[in-house]
């Protein structure tokens, strides 16, 4: 019999195995003119980013989005993620040869949402959402697929630049710092990439995504401090039970007033200032702890990575070169490598969020 991790895994190599047989070359799609124009105008961008990762950033593209596929459906993978209600830990998945995830891909949508349920019977915090794109990490040339291709053209770029990172360098069993860096190559890179071009409209929205990108990275951190906090004055442990469920319904109790403050503080002081999200955006995102390690896998000392950068002049190849050598120094506790690099520097935008 199968387990349920071998069928999971069969499944993605199936999906992988049809994305990978539909393959289409870029450059002959873009050089035909029966393609259709927008469609063609958002591959030539995609082989224009991926050059300039590798020449301008220094990054290693491989094979990787030298290849189109389309699919026929309007999304590529639905990914769960859960965390405990009372603690800031998350639900993980071991995967061979990569280590453990905080989150799961699936391609099966039906297979995502039972999961997702079962998780919420067992009394996780669930996230479920849709992704556009992936990486697997240079083991096969990722192909662009049409879900992708929908991005406006700085969304685009960022999301090119941000996977080939992964094809560049994987830290295994570090998924925060490898989504994390991600995250500040593909915003910082794409600036570099519309600013070279010229383009002081799409540079000027790069900007202003990458600012959002920070500025809710650091609220994220915050909400992550204060609940941690809370959570560990109310510990769960010891031999009594009706101390330590005491202790659990302090911190449901403590963790439903920091959701009350901090969704204030998201309608009231950080949603006005995000530029590139839509109105009313800061009253429906869901708060809840899931959700808030899910954002943070993403979004996790992003000023560290700025302080490299201005380290070494506004230079973002230098500064990629760096961060990968300071987390190679420290595999098991990358920014803390990174931070290493800087010396006295770090100390400056040390601002608690630590990994």
């Amino acid at each position: 019999m199968i387990s349920p991790t071998g069928c999971y895994l069969s499944r993605a190599a199936w999906e992988e195995a049809r994305i990978l047989a539909r393959r289409q070359s870029i450059a002959t799609l873009v050089a035909d003119a029966r393609t259709p124009a927008d469609e063609r105008a958002k591959l030539a961008l995609v082989l224009a980013a991926r050059a300039f990762a590798a020449d301008s950033l220094g990054l290693r593209p491989e094979d990787s989005f030298t290849r189109y596929t389309r699919l026929d459906r309007d999304t590529l993978v639905l990914v769960v993620s859960a965390a405990y209600p009372d603690r800031l830990a998350r639900r993980t998945w071991w995967f061979p040869v990569v280590g453990r995830f905080p989150y799961k891909g699936f391609f099966d949508f039906d297979a995502a949402h039972r999961t997702a349920e079962d998780l919420r019977r067992d009394g996780f915090d669930v996230s479920l959402g849709a992704s556009s794109a992936f990486s697997t990490l240079g083991w096969f040339n990722d192909p662009v697929v049409s879900t992708t291709l929908r991005m406006d053209s700085v969304s685009l770029v960022n999301t090119v630049i941000h996977e080939i990172t992964h094809t560049t360098f994987f830290a295994k069993g570090q998924v925060v710092f490898n989504e994390s860096f991600a995250s500040f190559v593909g915003g910082r890179g794409a600036i570099a990439f519309f600013r070279a071009r010229g383009d002081s409209a799409a540079t000027a929205r790069a900007e202003a995504e990458w600012a959002d990108d920070v500025r809710l990275g650091a609220f994220w951190a915050a909400l992550h401090a204060r609940l941690d906090s809370a959570f560990a004055a109310h510990p769960d442990s010891g031999s009594d039970r009706m101390l330590r469920a005491a202790n659990k319904e302090r911190r449901l109790a403590a963790r439903a007033r920091i959701y009350r403050d901090a969704r204030r503080t998201l309608v009231d002081s950080v949603g006005p200032r995000l530029q590139t999200y839509p109105a009313g955006w800061a009253e429906r995102v869901p708060l809840d702890n899931a959700v808030v390690m899910a954002r943070q896998v993403y979004a996790t000392d992003l000023p560290l990575f700025d302080t490299v950068l201005a380290a070494e002049g506004g230079d973002v190849a230098r500064a990629l070169s760096r961060i990968v050598a300071g987390a190679k120094a420290r595999p098991e506790a990358p920014f803390e490598g990174v931070r290493a690099t800087l010396g006295a520097e770090a100390t400056a935008g040390r601002d608690g969020r630590r990994r």
